[in-house]
């Protein structure tokens, strides 16, 4: 058996370099290329070993931990899980700075590999410097952080060590039940120490990505129920997409007249122009999905999680006579909502049950088309909504007084009015373009609002729906799809938390559009503390003096290179749009809106936690309303 002495670091990058996936008959590389932020933990160690040889992986200078580490989740996540880039950063802060990433891989179950550096090995200069001291344990670093927020962790404190640390990260990584991030800690004196590697370790490697079949009591017991049931739903999570089941979904929502809901993952797996498609469904969903939630008497959960935001914090269906059908690669999430189970791939089990299902037909007959329709009526009235101020009456929230928004208007300059603008957005993209969101109130408006005629162009990360995903995770869709536009939907506030990774985009000539949502503060959840009784509180963007905050953001922008627009009305955000779309550089569209004009309501509600005590007869009111909607709650 022959030998290959390298170092720790040199032996990664080596075996990097030959994994390989093979899903449906395709071959290819599994690993595309590595982020890096380089300290004195890591730029010594791989970052030598990048130097001296990265064979086939792109190396991309990151400027933010967090910020590329969404950007390679991001990535894999357009790519449907077959291709990753790895992550490295220093130790301590550096490390410290990619938990929120992995909390945010971890929850929405997508393969990234991060490389966090770690103390010395051997403790002798300890404590260095960005170490971390505890009485009770030498051992404890920072990266024991990782512990929670990965599928799975290691730390390497010999070279020999790297080899099955590694291997088990690839077996998680590429098996789609368990699939996440893998964090492998490699202290970093260990980094640079030599060791005689056997050279059949850096041999090509092929991970099989095989689509697990439902067994035959699954599958019985699947037609069984939906044979049983009148009114079935489907809701089509993130599983879906990644399991490629768009044409059997079509096929058996066709055929047998079910509709398809949709989870913000699995929205765009299914067309929304297809007539069965309702839309989102739950506390962001249609109108049209949540009555069909309502009177559905069969859930069938493809490739969900069934998130409170799915489920309305578990009051969307009628638990008395609802039942649920769970079609999940992880059996964890097969067993939610006391559903039956059928542990399988979504694709392969869908068409396994087509042929169980002939000639069966619910009940809806033509309330499906009516349905949407009532709905496509609603988004039309939603698209010309403007404000008077002789005469404005919010959309959404009444507790926001005429005073208060001829105020913002006048410090905004502007009349705009967020769901209008999304529509507009909507209406004057290509069609195929990647529209990129995470949070506050714009995953509502997406939802609800966006409309999207080609399939797998829209990517919201709503499992842990991380401010300042947004503009980094925008940058990842961008690696994975070259040729096309690309859009950041982000509101002011998750652009203040995060948006180093445009300067990335523009160092690399990725081409990426920023479209930036400013209403002068954390608008959801002010919006979150109104409805459910208090002031606006610590939740608007104010100057000591109490005067609404202008930002320039389309100056900041323009100072790191961007193209960049404002645009307050809607004929000017067209024209920006429009003028964008020819740049070769990334762009930047500032939109002053109104706060309070986002889309809200549509049969959903929002479990949180309402004080039980209160002076106030706004907080009681919504306190004694939330115990009412408990008891409509299924509790498991």
């Amino acid at each position: 058996m022959g030998t290959v002495r390298l170092t720790t670091a040199q032996a990664l990058i080596k075996f990097l370099n030959q994994q390989y996936i093979h899903v449906d008959g395709e071959e290819s590389p599994f690993v595309e290329g590595i982020f890096n932020v380089f300290g004195h933990g890591n730029v010594v160690g791989i970052g030598q070993a990048l130097e001296q040889d990265a064979g086939h992986l792109k190396v991309i200078q990151g400027k933010n931990e967090q910020g590329m580490a969404h950007a390679a989740i991001a990535y894999s996540r357009e790519m449907l899980r077959r291709k990753i880039y790895a992550v490295t950063t220093s130790a301590g802060p550096g490390s410290a700075n990619l938990i929120a990433a992995a909390g945010t891989a971890l929850a929405n179950n997508i393969p990234v590999l991060l490389l966090p550096a770690d103390t010395f090995a051997t403790r002798q200069p300890d404590p260095v410097l960005q170490q971390l001291e505890h009485e009770h344990s030498t051992a404890i670093t920072t990266n024991d952080a990782f512990l929670a927020v990965s599928r799975y962790w290691d730390r390497v404190t010999r070279p020999e060590q790297l080899m099955s640390s590694l291997i088990r990260a690839f077996e998680v990584m590429t098996d789609p039940g368990k699939a996440g991030p893998a964090t492998i800690c490699i202290s970093q004196d260990v980094e640079g120490e030599a060791f005689d590697f056997d050279e059949h370790f850096f041999e090509k490697r092929v991970h099989y990505l095989d689509r697990k079949a439902p067994v035959e009591r699954e599958l019985q017991g699947a037609a069984e129920r939906i044979r049983a049931s009148k009114k079935p739903i489907i809701i089509v999570g993130g599983g879906a997409r990644y399991s490629g089941a768009r044409d059997i979904l079509m096929k058996l929502a066709e055929k047998h007249n079910i509709p398809l809901v949709e989870t913000q993952a699995g929205k765009s797996t299914v067309e929304s122009n297809f007539p069965k498609n309702l839309g989102g469904v739950g506390i962001l969903g249609t109108m049209a999905a949540n009555k069909a939630a309502r009177q559905a008497d069969l859930v069938i959960g493809v490739g969900t999680r069934y998130t409170d935001f799915t489920t309305s914090s578990k009051t969307a269906f009628d638990f008395e006579r609802t039942k649920f059908l769970n079609i999940n690669v992880s059996r964890l999430q097969t067993y939610k909502l006391d559903g039956f189970q059928v542990v399988a791939d979504a694709k392969v089990a869908l068409e396994n049950l087509e042929a169980l299902l002939v000639g069966y037909e619910t009940e809806y007959g033509e309330m499906l088309g009516g349905w949407k329709a009532e709905w496509l009526s609603e988004r039309t009235r939603l698209s010309t909504v403007t404000f008077s101020r002789e005469n404005f009456k919010p959309e959404i929230k009444d507790q926001f007084s005429q005073q208060v928004l001829n105020e913002y208007s006048d410090a905004l300059k502007t009349e705009l009015a967020q769901s209008t603008a999304m529509i507009a957005i909507n209406d004057t993209v290509d069609p195929d373009s990647v529209v990129v969101g995470s949070a506050g109130s714009l995953p509502g408006d997406l939802q609800r609002l966006w409309y999207s005629s080609v399939e797998n162009t829209y990517h919201l990360e709503y499992g842990f729906s991380c401010m300042g995903y947004e503009i980094a995770g925008t940058l990842g869709a961008k690696l994975a799809h070259p040729d096309r536009e690309v859009y950041a939907m982000v509101g002011d506030g998750s652009f203040l938390m995060l948006h180093s990774e445009l300067i990335t985009a523009i160092q690399y000539n990725h081409k990426i559009n920023v479209l930036l949502f400013d209403n002068s503060g954390f608008g959801c959840i002010n919006n979150l503390q109104m409805e459910n009784g208090s002031g606006t509180y610590c939740c608007e963007f104010r100057t000591h003096d109490n005067q609404i905050m202008n930002i320039d953001y389309a100056k900041v922008a323009e100072g790191y290179g961007a193209k960049t627009y404002r645009a307050n009305t809607v004929d000017e955000l067209k024209a920006a749009l429009e003028d964008a779309k020819k740049q070769s550089a990334s762009t930047l569209i500032e939109m002053k809106v109104l706060p309070k004009t986002m889309t809200d309501g549509y049969d959903s509600w929002w479990n949180v936690g309402v004080a039980e005590v209160s002076e106030r007869k706004s907080i009681q009111r919504a306190y004694e309303a939330r115990q009412e909607k408990l008891k409509m709650a299924k509790q498991y």
